[in-house]
């Protein structure tokens, strides 16, 4: 089971590396889109843009329907909500991390205006 999830998130995280995947994705989000409208922001040709579209595909983010000769795509957010989950790991990690540098920080402030340096007493 863990291996099959860690194909999955590899696959999901793989398509999302790519900046015209997630352009895509994003159009997506707005409503179902043709091969063509996807492809259409880029200048790439149908070609690329059916690669970026089955690799879309291939990590479950998107479907393709076939209506005749027109392929529509529309967005499938399950496994983005699986990668959210998994990073809000992180999130979490350095939201905590984050935290403590600014307690230490304002610490440090607190420390120095009640000690002012000897250079700096009138």
């Amino acid at each position: 089971m863990v291996e099959l999830e860690a194909i999955e998130m590899d696959s999901i995280f793989h398509a999302l590396s790519d900046a015209t995947r997630r352009e895509m994705l994003h159009e997506l989000a707005d409503g179902e889109r043709t091969v063509g409208q996807l492809a259409e922001p880029f200048a790439i040709s149908l070609a690329a843009a059916s690669k970026h579209i089955k690799v879309l595909e291939g990590a479950g983010l998107i479907r393709r329907e076939i209506r005749g000769r027109t392929h529509l795509c529309r967005l499938e957010p399950g496994p983005l909500a699986s990668a959210h989950q998994w990073l809000s790991f992180y999130e979490r990690f350095w939201s905590g991390r984050l935290d403590v540098l600014e307690r230490l920080l304002r610490e440090e402030d607190a420390r120095e205006s009640t000690n002012p340096k000897r250079g700096d007493e009138k």
